[in-house]
């Protein structure tokens, strides 16, 4: 049980952490400052290659905790608020079939607990003493049965409720990770540095180290 847990959350973290560089949206260009307005007039001539500023992308600081609640209401509208719809299913599927185990364990224990308690009493009466189609078991072994369905069914609660909390700080630290402009590309480069000097209104010129992440 602690090897499924510890696998689905490794896998899950990998995921988010490969699924976060996805491709983000176009950065659109910012209008030309005061400074390229300036030079203009000036008879200066701006070159498109040289880039001044870029505009940033919309922050939402407010999303992961959106996400958070989403996920906390029902398990899987955090990852579909992230439009990360293909996760929805992982969560259901991964959520409901812990439930399912703990409802089958539970159904279990009871059936070998009351076997159990009416033997306990005197009474041989309960479906496990032989005369229909299970075998007969003893009280050692109905014992035993219910101590095991016991354990089995409060690992998979607590299989449940992990995986509950799981999907909710899935859905909180992709919508983090959606924030950021993650680029492939890593470089070093050289540009032209262009600015205008407020007290002489000349321009300085000059050389910028430019490094993209």
């Amino acid at each position: 049980m602690r090897n499924y847990l510890s696998l689905l959350s490794t896998l899950l973290l990998f995921i988010n952490l490969s699924f976060s560089q996805e491709e983000q949206d176009s950065i659109p260009k910012t209008e030309i400052d005061s400074v390229q307005a300036d030079l203009a007039k000036n008879g200066i001539v701006i070159k498109d290659s040289v880039s001044f500023k870029k505009a940033k992308k919309e922050f939402n600081p407010l999303a992961p905790s959106k996400a958070a609640f989403y996920s906390a209401v029902l398990p899987g509208m955090g990852q579909i608020y992230n439009k990360r719809y293909w996760k929805a299913p992982i969560v259901w599927g991964a959520i409901g079939g812990s439930v399912y185990m703990y409802i089958y364990n539970n159904d279990q224990y009871q059936r070998f607990r009351t076997a159990f308690i009416r033997r306990q009493a005197g009474f041989t009466d309960d479906e496990f003493n032989g005369e229909g189609t299970l075998p007969l078991f003893d009280v050692e072994r109905l014992e035993y049965q219910q101590e095991r369905f016991q354990s089995d069914r409060d690992l998979w609660l607590v299989a449940a409720i992990a995986l509950y909390a799981l999907n909710i700080v899935d859905a909180n630290v992709d919508a983090h990770l959606k924030q950021f402009n993650i680029d492939d590309d890593l470089s070093i480069d050289f540009e032209p540095y262009l600015d205008l000097n407020q007290v002489t209104n000349s321009p300085n010129y000059g050389m910028a180290l430019i490094i993209k992440f």
